[in-house]
């Protein structure tokens, strides 16, 4: 306790732990073990440099311990040095110490040096650690000793070995495949990373299809625990199933949803079941997911997917429109209700009664969620783009428009409004474009992963990496990365798709004098005189939002005299100088004679009342 007590205490009060240091070394000698262990351990606890400088010469005894505890504790404890001031570690030797612990005659001691050499070694700025075949043969033998977490240490450390011949990794991977029985999910899931990378480095076929059949059993079973394991499994089998298709080529049923699967596990398991679908299977599947289009849970509401496949698969699929608008009242979720508006307005040049829809659809805008005021401002507008001569999309859109921009208060919502308004009184035609204009079909993650990256996920499996499918690198800051090394022994179509890895080239720091030179300077650019660059145009007079701005003439260079252009005024402009012109005019009276409320872009109140 009281030791605790001082590792707080020490980190808060750093101006009075030396008081301590004196207490801390006699108890590194004490004729206890346990004493011992606990001192030095306390130490590395505490980064603060007058504790490291007196833990540096106890911490090289410890690792020498006749004690195999003290021995494994002062091995973590190196890894806590090396976080706290890695250039004292490595002019120390206290990596090298550690090395020589992977030699220990002790399971315990040889895990806990893995565990801090790989904790070193994942740094960015960490020392590079390989094993060859000799220490991964003596990590091995280990292995049967060791604890379950020491297990996983160890085998996780054999990423670090690349065999030079294929026999070599055919024989590592005999050696280890009696670990996927083991209870422990964690054990599994890092036996089935280590043999999906050796076989990238093995030519016997047989032998690949033996371990690709051995890993289908663990991974099912794994499907038997909690929903977050649960999770995990299926996440890292969505990977392994793109990378090794054979290891449950035969067993989709499992990914068959159970009634109280939470949502997510559901919709993880629908994925991993059309990859694993196939001739053979095909009506089991579809007799499935028939069951699934009456499920209760929103996320399984026919219309969002339908509404992800026309996307996906642009001119397909839209014969089914005329029944998605039969049931439009039967739409209660906001998420299903904002995927059905958006039907209505991408395709309401195909729906005859496009705008009776939406101007239902519309009646309760202002009690709707923002989602689906989102969708119903976008609708509007592409429904009166499709039907402008339509009174009826007429006066929905200026009804719309009007609730965006002044009775809402949600920001996004009403500066969408705002925009949507000024494109349709710049020119109708423009926004028509931009509005409509085709989008490129939808994909998913899974689809884009190519073979490199691929292989480069699944050296993460079983680690938050292999649940988000994204390198570790990517959101853990100072991780280093990983990738398959290049060896006469790897196959050659892994080769093509190597993938290199950016890791900052500092040298030893045993070997660096000094902090390091200092970065290169860049070479020096002479100023541009002031008078090179041309004088920037007068700002405009008026408080004009849109009309101060070069006419569309003058944009493209055929309006020589910008003076006479202000001076005369432009036929395009949104309003004359005075403002009191309708900038609304140009939109063939879509929104009637409604003036008293209109917005003046131009006027310097509304732009305080927009900003």
């Amino acid at each position: 306790m009281v030791y605790l007590f001082l590792v707080y205490y020490g980190r808060s009060k750093a101006e009075q732990i030396h008081l301590v240091i004196p207490s801390f070394l006699q108890d590194c000698n004490d004729r206890n073990p346990l004493i011992r262990a606990l001192a030095i351990r306390t130490m590395s606890y505490i980064p603060i440099p007058v504790v490291t400088e007196a833990l540096t010469e106890q911490l090289r005894h410890c690792l020498k311990d006749r004690d195999p505890y003290v021995r494994k504790t002062a091995a973590i404890c190196v890894a806590k040095l090396y976080t706290a001031d890695p250039r004292k570690a490595e002019k120390g030797g206290f990596v090298e110490m550690l090395r020589d612990l992977l030699l220990d005659s002790n399971a315990t001691v040889v895990s806990n040096a893995v565990a801090a050499l790989s904790e070193i070694g994942d740094r960015q700025d960490g020392v590079i650690f390989k094993l060859n075949l000799t220490v991964a043969n003596k990590l091995l033998a280990a292995l049967g000793e060791s604890s379950e977490w020491g297990q996983i240490y160890i085998l996780d450390s054999l990423l670090r070995y690349v065999p030079e011949r294929h026999t070599d990794a055919e024989l590592m991977a005999e050696r280890i495949i009696i670990h996927l029985q083991h209870a422990n999910s964690a054990v599994v899931l890092t036996t089935i990373k280590i043999l999906l990378y050796l076989m990238n480095y093995m030519e016997n076929r047989k032998l690949m299809d033996y371990i690709c059949k051995k890993m289908g059993p663990p991974l099912v079973t794994l499907l038997s625990s909690g929903p977050e394991v649960q999770y995990v499994a299926l996440r890292n089998i969505l990977l392994i199933i793109q990378r090794r298709p054979s290891v449950l080529k035969n067993d989709v049923k499992v990914f068959f949803c159970k009634y109280n699967d939470p949502i997510y596990v559901k919709l993880a398991k629908l994925e991993i079941m059309y990859r694993l679908a196939r001739e053979e299977n095909a009506r089991e599947v579809l007799a499935e997911l028939q069951e699934y289009a009456s499920e209760v849970d929103i996320d399984f509401e026919a219309v969002i997917v339908i509404k992800d496949v026309f996307r996906r698969y642009p001119g397909k699929y839209e014969g089914i429109i005329p029944t998605l608008c039969e049931n439009l009242d039967a739409l209660d979720e906001p998420e299903s209700k904002a995927a059905m508006i958006w039907i209505v307005g991408q395709f309401a040049n195909r729906i005859d009664n496009a705008d009776e829809l939406m101007d239902d659809l519309t009646y309760t805008f202002m009690e709707e969620p923002v989602e689906v005021q989102l969708a119903l401002l976008t609708a509007a507008v592409k429904l009166f783009i499709y039907k402008a001569q339509s009174d009826t999309s007429k006066a929905l859109v200026h009804k719309v428009l009007k609730w965006a921009t002044e009775e809402v208060d949600n920001p996004d919502l009403r500066d969408r409004g705002f925009m949507y308004w000024r494109l349709l009184a710049i020119n109708p035609t423009v926004a028509g474009e931009i509005v409509l204009a085709e989008k490129p079909a939808i994909t998913t993650d899974s689809d884009r992963m190519d073979r490199g990256a691929l292989d480069q996920l699944l050296l993460h499996t079983g680690t938050l990496g292999s649940i988000y499918h994204k390198n570790p690198e990517t959101f853990i800051r100072n991780a280093a990365g990983k990738a398959l090394t290049d060896s006469p022994a790897l196959n050659p179509l892994s080769r093509q798709v190597l993938v290199p890895l950016s890791r900052p080239n500092i040298p030893p720091a045993i070997h660096v004098p000094g902090p390091g030179p200092p970065p290169p300077r860049e070479a020096s650019v002479s100023p541009v005189p002031p008078t090179a660059k041309p004088a920037p145009p007068a700002p405009p007079q008026t408080g004009d939002l849109i009309g101060a701005s070069s006419s569309a003439d003058t944009l493209d260079g055929e309006g020589e005299n910008e003076h006479e252009s202000g001076e005369h005024g432009d036929e395009d402009s949104l309003a004359s100088p005075s403002g009191s012109a309708d900038p609304y005019a140009n939109l063939d009276n879509a929104f009637g004679s409604y003036l008293a409320d209109e917005p003046k872009p131009q006027a310097d109140d509304h732009l305080t009342r927009l900003f």
